[in-house]
């Protein structure tokens, strides 16, 4: 037997399209590497894919030469790791095949996944259910697009 992911996770559009979280995950996590920490998937009953990334701090420090103690406001602003995450979301766009697999928004997440809220497993591992149930207005402002936090992929 071949363990591909949670099935719990994974969600329909609202266009009746099934999304399958664990492999869209592990692709976006590597896609982001050394600097996305995590990624929650959302998009139940909405038409497209959003996500809400973790990121690895001190190394987004290091990317963009700020010291150790620099907060996280300032780091998660800084112009060239927005930059980087326009990038990020630009190819994770164009590599999408289909409704389930393009991201089609992204926001990032200044407070990290707390284990008080559930939001981390026991084994340590992201609870996404957790995070869309305590974060529900992050992505209600992801999904309305606005806000200057907000990445979407740029028109090719």
């Amino acid at each position: 037997m071949l363990f591909r992911s949670r099935i719990a996770e994974d969600f329909k559009l609202s266009t009746g399209t099934f999304v399958s979280v664990g492999p869209l995950r592990a692709a976006i996590i590597a896609a982001g590497d050394p600097l996305v920490q995590d990624v929650v998937i959302t998009g139940i009953n909405r038409s497209d894919v959003g996500i809400l990334l973790f990121m690895r701090l001190d190394a987004c420090r290091d990317y963009v030469g700020l010291p150790g103690n620099a907060p996280a406001h300032i780091v998660l602003g800084h112009e060239h790791l927005r930059a980087f995450l326009q990038r990020l979301v630009d190819t994770l766009h164009s590599r999408g095949t289909g409704s389930a697999t393009r991201i089609a928004r992204a926001l990032v997440l200044a407070e990290p996944p707390s284990i008080d809220r559930g939001e981390i497993t026991d084994k340590g591992s992201i609870n996404q259910r957790a995070v869309l149930t305590h974060r529900d207005a992050d992505v209600v402002r992801m999904y309305i697009g606005r806000d200057r936090d907000v990445i979407l992929p740029r028109p090719h």
